[in-house]
């Protein structure tokens, strides 16, 4: 999907060194505090607060299982509202891209893409790390977006 505004976006080699500087920050459900604890969706606030400015609205709290409790693609609807939405074809470095864990399953897992073939995440038990993007992860991939140069 084309973007369909035409705000500027943010520099992708600052949101590559902003999520690199989140390594090894321990998971952590729900939360976004660099070195202290986050998950996937606190390490793409943290790079937003950092690259783009405050964050426009306050997360709800969510469970564990949000995923799997409806159909609505809230990361994306989400995502959408703020930042510019893009083809996953053409996502590059600094793009955020959007996972679906299982097949017909809503997208519910976040990355940001620091290479052609490299990607980081907060992953249960391992925390922030960059990894390949092998193909068993590239297929998951179901939204992309670029983060904007601001609000």
């Amino acid at each position: 999907m084309a973007s369909r505004c035409t705000r500027a976006t943010a520099d992708p080699d600052q949101v590559i060194a902003a999520a690199r500087a989140w390594l090894g920050t321990p998971y952590h459900d729900q939360a976004s505090l660099r070195g202290a604890g986050c998950d996937c969706l606190g390490l793409a606030r943290g790079v937003w607060r950092e690259v783009v400015g405050q964050e426009p609205f306050p997360i709800p709290p969510y469970s564990r299982d949000w995923g799997e409790t409806g159909p609505r693609e809230v990361l994306a609807e989400g995502a959408r509202s703020m930042m510019i939405e893009v083809s996953p074809s053409d996502a590059g470095p600094g793009a955020l891209v959007l996972f679906r864990m299982m097949p017909r399953a809503i997208a519910k897992h976040v990355g940001i893409l620091t290479g052609p073939g490299t990607f980081l995440h907060a992953y249960e038990r391992l925390g922030v790390i960059e990894e390949p993007l092998t193909q068993s992860w590239r297929r998951r991939i179901a939204f992309a977006f670029l983060f904007p140069d601001e609000v």
